[in-house]
């Protein structure tokens, strides 16, 4: 059986292999514009000082990934209420994947897993900023199809500091999913909109 490492896969090669399937349908995700929580003044000052944080660093260089998810992620992750109780967080889980037919076996490590018990509520894959964020994708879809969640939807993040890409999947008679477009942290409505989105990700869940 051929191995191959989740972030040397291509988008083409999971379509193949994997029967997965980009949705174009409009209601498809929803979760990223609809029903989005309003946010406390409070919050929105928060995400201001984010924002002066990743502008002074990046003023003298490129961020590493590390530092995307210390300056960027880990804020959004805690202002998000994701770091509280139903909610759990793992870092580098380890995942494999395997599609028998085509004799293939995807390894990796998910950069930060949002769980409650058993059910994946977020796969989030960062990158430095000096990639475009959308490298992170088939990554992260990866990692997704390896979800236990079988009668819901997974949720994904893509992040390298600069933007965000919320990713949907769903696996059931067929696999689809579906993405955002990217949200700048360097536009405030953009920005408080991702931390809106996690907010409304964080409340489906709790809801279920």
């Amino acid at each position: 059986m051929q191995t191959i490492q989740a972030r040397d896969i291509s988008l083409y090669e999971l379509e193949e292999k994997f029967c997965l399937q980009l949705s174009t349908d409009t209601a498809f995700l929803t979760e990223w514009m609809d029903n989005l929580p309003p946010l406390t003044e409070i919050e929105k000052q928060s995400l201001k000082r984010v924002q002066s944080n990743y502008f002074n660093l990046t003023r003298r260089r490129l961020i590493s990934e590390e530092a995307v998810k210390m300056v960027v992620l880990s804020p959004l992750l805690d202002l998000a209420g994701l770091y509280q109780p139903p909610f759990e967080i793992e870092t580098e889980t380890s995942v494999e994947i395997i599609a028998e037919e085509e004799g293939v076996k995807l390894k990796g490590n998910i950069d930060v897993l949002v769980v409650q018990k058993n059910f994946w509520i977020l796969v989030i894959e960062s990158k430095s900023t000096k990639f475009d964020v959308m490298v992170a994708l088939p990554e992260a879809l990866a990692y997704m199809l390896n979800s236990p969640n079988r009668e819901k939807p997974s949720f994904g993040l893509l992040v390298n500091g600069r933007e965000f890409v919320f990713v949907k999947l769903v696996k059931q008679e067929e696999i689809k999913y579906a993405r955002s477009y990217a949200l700048s942290i360097e536009k405030d409505g953009e920005f408080e909109q991702v931390l809106s989105v996690l907010k409304r990700v964080a409340e489906l869940v709790i809801k279920v």
